[in-house]
């Protein structure tokens, strides 16, 4: 456990990234660091030599305590008659403008909330909470993070319509001030959150969090302000100093298609010189979310500005998640639509061909440019696709994208630890013929109050995938039943 004065230093050296100096603190945070990585090496040393990895027991890599509360959320989160009104309570709390509501204001309400689902899908509110689960994932063997600040708006349809309205743009022009405090509060939360991060990590980020005139300039297709404009340039500048990657997360469709016009062109401005270990890569990803019709046509024409003009296109890959709160029309019919769209976009980026699910954007033949790809998905079956062309490109030493996998934290723990147990298998066999998947976890943090849309999201999200959470709650039963009958427990 740090103490007060160290966790002061590791604010402060969080803070250093955005505006200040403080080389004893960050001598501090070195040592607190080494040390934490050492002690998350011997934990993940000790499951291995207790809970040896085999088929069958992957998730033995995990704590117990870490089992037990997933195996209860996931049992509330897979039965319908449990799950629906704890999301009604958890909405009522997100939703309200009350104080008394307010986690952040409101210890009681802090505590249930931080001792269960907070606990399971955020990383910490302070930087030293997150450090030490950074460390402990990659002790575990993940090959590394995506880190978010939990800060986001989240809009029902009234509310997109309301923004819409000239009166309400000029209304959130005129506060200046207030636009300038939300912008630099969003700039700093970020900078922070690039602080915490190591080379080879993302962070993932909302426009929205950038505050009401960055909303509305997103509603109204307008180009950031000039304050945002140099908040996000000098976000995109520290990423890339620090070798840390940027996911631009996909938001609701009211402002999607801004938020794919900005995210374009900063690819256009970073995406041509950044490099990693002497390759060449995407500093700047967009996300794209296979549920929406629209997605192919999109993803195309973004292929074509890449392969006409020379930068690597980012690209992260999901499902989507405001199935809630979007009008129903903008996506595939059914689940096995989506399901059909992802994999075959999945499938054309891995191999860097089009083909019937993602088409070129006119009917000229074009090459298909470099494309960095995070495949973040919670589907097995999407996942062992991709496994299977990955392994078929590494057997017959065809040429092979960067990819990584990623899976959000708290959910879906039996497939992230699977993708751990076969990369730590492939590097200590010395396996030629099969890939070394990359698996990341993408972890949130911030104030409980801060998260609270976050995890509104999250236990939705839960409620729309009931079948892969009653698999989750499977395997974590399975190996609560395992460790007890080798008297681990």
């Amino acid at each position: 456990m740090f103490t007060s004065t160290l966790k002061r230093d590791l604010y402060r050296r969080s803070w250093d990234a955005a505006k200040l100096s403080q080389p004893r603190s960050s001598r501090c945070l070195h040592r607190a660091t080494k040390s934490r990585q050492a002690v998350a090496s011997t934990v993940a040393a000790t499951h291995d030599a207790k809970w040896p990895h085999k088929p069958g027991s992957s998730l033995g890599i995990l704590p117990l305590s870490t089992i037990i509360r997933s195996l209860s959320i996931t049992t509330v989160t897979s039965i319908p008659a449990l799950l629906m009104p704890a999301l009604a309570s958890l909405s009522f709390v997100a939703e309200s403008k009350a104080k008394v509501l307010d986690p952040d204001q409101n210890s009681i309400l802090k505590t249930a909330l931080r001792q269960t689902i907070y606990s399971q899908f955020c990383a910490g509110e302070a930087p030293d909470e997150v450090e030490t689960t950074i460390s402990d994932l990659k002790g575990l063997g993940y090959a590394g993070v995506i880190l978010g600040y939990g800060r986001e708006v989240v809009m029902d349809e009234h509310e997109a319509r309301a923004l819409e309205s000239r009166e309400a743009h000029e209304a959130a022009r005129r506060d200046a001030a207030r636009q300038a405090h939300e912008v630099l509060e969003w700039k700093e939360g970020t900078l922070q959150t690039l602080a915490l991060a190591q080379e080879g990590d993302f962070v993932a980020l909302k426009f929205t969090g950038a505050g009401t005139e960055a909303l509305s300039h997103l509603i109204h297709g307008l180009p950031p302000s000039l304050e945002l404009d140099q908040a996000i340039t000098d976000i995109c500048d520290r990423a890339r100093d620090r070798g840390v990657q940027l996911l631009f997360d996909a938001e609701q469709h009211a402002v999607q298609s801004t938020i794919d016009a900005w995210v374009l062109g900063l690819q256009r401005r970073y995406n041509r010189s950044f490099s990693l270990q002497g390759k060449p890569r995407a500093l700047v990803y967009n996300t794209y979310q296979a549920y929406l019709l629209s997605t192919p046509g999109t993803l195309a024409s973004h292929l074509a500005a890449a392969s006409q003009e020379g930068f690597v296109l980012g690209v992260k890959l999901v499902r989507g998640a405001y199935l809630s709160s979007d009008p129903r029309h903008l996506f595939w019919e059914t689940k096995a639509g989506t399901d059909r769209s992802y994999d075959a976009i999945a499938q054309s980026l891995i191999t860097r061909q089009y083909g019937p699910g993602l088409r070129p954007s006119d009917s000229q033949t074009q090459e298909f440019p470099q494309a960095d790809l995070v495949l973040a998905t919670h589907n097995r079956k999407s996942i062992e696709r991709a496994r299977t062309l990955r392994n078929e490109q590494v057997r017959y030493r065809r040429p092979m994208i960067e990819m990584v996998y990623g899976q959000l934290q708290g959910m879906a723990d039996d497939i992230s630890c699977q993708l751990v147990h076969e990369s730590a298998t492939a590097k200590s066999d010395g396996n030629v013929l099969e890939e070394i998947p990359k698996p990341y976890k993408y972890l949130v943090w911030g104030t409980v109050g801060e998260c609270t849309k976050y995890l509104l999201r999250r236990g939705r999200e839960n409620r729309d995938a009931a079948s892969r959470t009653r698999d989750t709650r499977n395997a974590m039963l399975a190996e609560v039943k395992r460790r007890s009958s080798l008297g681990f427990l």
